[in-house]
């Protein structure tokens, strides 16, 4: 069992910036990757970023590519996303989550194992 803690989230004006963390615990867990997804009312969960938890490999979805950034810190099983010139339309629910063996897609949000409880963001215009 690994549980995901979010913190971060909260209301920020357009144009302005937050950051994310995701930290993992639980006993004898081990880390393939983690993601972000989000899901704003009335719309299906949406893949944000992605990152394997060794070498350089991070993806991120089409409509936050250039302003987000994920990172890790391994040694504290953590995962960041660096947000920056939010959007309204970013307003939504923001979940990590965690996969442990290891896989070729990590965009969709059935490859993943556990999942945070999630964090609001809210962009105001």
């Amino acid at each position: 069992q690994v549980q995901l803690v979010e913190s971060g989230g909260g209301l920020v004006q357009a144009g302005g910036s937050l950051r994310l963390s995701c930290a993992a615990s639980g006993r004898s867990f081990s880390i393939y990757a983690m993601g972000w997804f989000r899901q704003a009312p009335g719309k299906e969960r949406e893949f944000v970023a992605a990152i394997r938890w060794s070498g350089d490999d991070t993806y991120y979805g089409g409509s936050v590519k250039g302003r987000f950034t994920i990172s890790r810190d391994n040694a504290k099983n953590t995962m960041y996303l660096q947000m920056s010139s939010l959007k309204p339309e970013d307003t939504a629910v923001y979940y990590c989550a965690h996969r442990s063996s290891f896989g070729l897609v990590l965009t969709t949000a059935r490859e993943y194992d556990y999942w945070g409880q999630g964090t609001q963001v809210t962009v105001s215009s």
